[in-house]
């Protein structure tokens, strides 16, 4: 006699997203796996006495959303100190400033803001931040996290650990506009402590959960990060699938810990070793192959140089760890792929992050890598008539991130948000109403590389990833169907339920 079920969900649209995505009215859940897939009265022989029924009341059930580039800290310090992503002006963002100066007695943090949406596109400087308070840093980073405005007084405290070419002047004086390494120095300054960090976690974690995430890919640099997640789990705290990647100074600590790609617990594993190339199109340090529409004096700059990359690429691979390198410009990506197929790309299902400025020569060079190619389709947003990429980049606006060349020529798609914002449903609905032909995917496409493509960039597509049988219960039920609304309402799609291992995580 075959077992009960410990959860059903009926009356549902269940779209297993597999090849070839099938379509159900109701799954059975047993053991935190999917047992079965049929209609609702079929199923409903699965029921027992102790069985969790849950009416999906026509809901779409699809699997997790798998996060393959977050920083959930970040997610948590939108949620904790000044939000500033949806400010509309440079003054607006002081007023959020000065709301949050008057709620700590310590520095003032605020996170998100994007210049490119405003009327008046530029920074904020020390002119715009010494009101908020001059006794104090005040630091306002920009939703890259590549670029930061500060205080005069944040400038005293930590100008001597900041490079002086990534301390932006003018006359000789500096403006508050910092870049790159010398925003590392506000990180390493601002780091937060293990119960801070736990604090984060915990609130970037439910917001995950209510927008229908299950599992993320998270990059952990000069953090207790690690720590955190892996006493969550212990307690049985962790409602997330967190796949560890680590910073690439942390090569020797993870090689000598004997720690391995794909080593962990089912919650939490090691994840790949990353770096930096570039930087980015916002700070203009993306790396080009040709000068910046806006600024012909500069094609962006290294943060790490070719020479180098290949010896970080080259020591992971020979621990056999995977590896990662940030690289937006289409100089970066090039150095980037040369690097990766030196090491065996497609075996260690070695990564390029955001991959942003791509030409027909690297979309063929990809292919031929077998790299992963982990972007970020919520970036689109900046792809619009008058938006950052057009100009930075002018006509070359129309190369950024061709997601549909990039599946037709067989690269491997894995979806992640980067945190601008956390939201796959919003990240789905640019990639289906995208632009440009070669950067426009179906909304299956979509749903598959935010799901499916996390899973295989994780090497964990056997378990994860779909709703086939045998495989994990982690499942998003929608409240109506992506496939059915107008592209540009994916993104309002309200979230009803997630299950992680088949255990309610979240509910609407």
């Amino acid at each position: 006699m075959t077992a009960p079920a410990d959860t059903i969900l009926t009356d549902a649209e269940v779209h297993t997203l597999g090849d070839p995505d099938e379509t159900y009215g109701a799954v059975a859940i047993r053991d935190g796996r999917v047992v079965r897939l049929a209609d609702s009265y079929e199923i409903e022989f699965l029921e027992g006495a102790q069985t969790a029924v849950i009416d999906c009341e026509g809901g779409v059930v699809l699997p997790g959303f798998v996060d393959a580039h977050t920083h959930l800290e970040m997610v948590g310090r939108h949620l904790v100190h000044a939000d500033l992503r949806d400010v509309s002006s440079p003054g607006k963002a002081v007023d959020r400033l000065r709301e949050r100066a008057s709620e700590t007695d310590g520095p003032v943090l605020g996170y998100g803001y994007d210049e490119s949406t405003w009327d008046e596109s530029r920074y904020l400087t020390t002119a715009d931040l010494n009101p908020v308070a001059d006794d104090r840093p005040v630091v306002a980073f920009r939703e890259d996290m590549h670029t930061a405005s500060v205080n005069d007084a944040a400038l005293a405290a930590y100008r001597d650990e900041m490079p002086d070419e990534d301390v932006q002047t003018e006359g000789g004086e500096p403006t508050g506009v910092l870049v790159e390494e010398a925003v590392g120095a506000l990180f390493s300054a601002f780091d937060p402590g293990v119960e801070e960090t736990e604090d984060l976690l915990r609130a970037a974690q439910e917001r995950a959960n209510a927008l229908g995430v299950t599992g993320v890919h998270d990059m952990c640099r000069r953090s207790y990060k690690p720590r955190v997640f892996r006493d969550f789990d212990a307690r049985d705290e962790l409602t997330l699938r967190v796949r560890l990647n680590y910073w690439e100074n942390h090569t020797d600590a993870v090689v000598e810990a004997g720690l391995r790609s794909g080593h962990g617990s089912e919650m939490v594993q090691t994840g790949a070793i990353k770096t930096f190339t570039d930087g980015s199109f916002g700070g203009r340090t993306a790396k080009l192959r040709e000068p910046y529409s806006d600024d012909e004096e500069t094609d962006g700059q290294w943060v790490v140089d070719p020479e180098e990359l290949d010896e970080m690429v080259a020591a992971a691979a020979e621990a056999d760890l995977q590896f990662t390198a940030h690289a937006i410009g289409d100089a970066a990506v090039a150095e980037s792929l040369d690097a990766l197929a030196a090491h065996d790309a497609s075996e260690h299902r070695h990564h390029i992050e955001h991959a942003e400025l791509l030409t027909e020569d690297l979309v063929a060079r990809f292919a031929e890598t077998g790299a992963v190619a982990s972007v970020q389709p919520n970036f689109l947003k900046w792809a619009r008539d008058g938006g950052l990429y057009e100009s930075r980049l002018g006509d070359r606006r129309r190369e950024v991130m061709p997601f549909r060349e990039l599946l037709d020529a067989g690269v491997p798609l894995a979806f992640g948000s980067d945190c601008m914002p956390l939201d796959p449903l919003f990240g789905i609905e640019q990639a289906v109403t995208a632009p440009e032909p070669s950067q426009r995917l179906t909304v299956t496409e979509a749903l598959r590389a935010y799901t499916y493509g996390g899973a295989y960039a994780a090497g964990r597509e056997a378990e994860l990833g779909t709703l086939d049988v045998g495989k994990r219960a982690d499942i998003v039920v929608l409240n109506e169907s992506p496939w059915e609304v107008a592209g540009d309402a994916v993104a309002d799609i309200g979230v009803a339920r997630t299950l992680v291992d088949g255990d309610t995580v979240y509910v609407a």
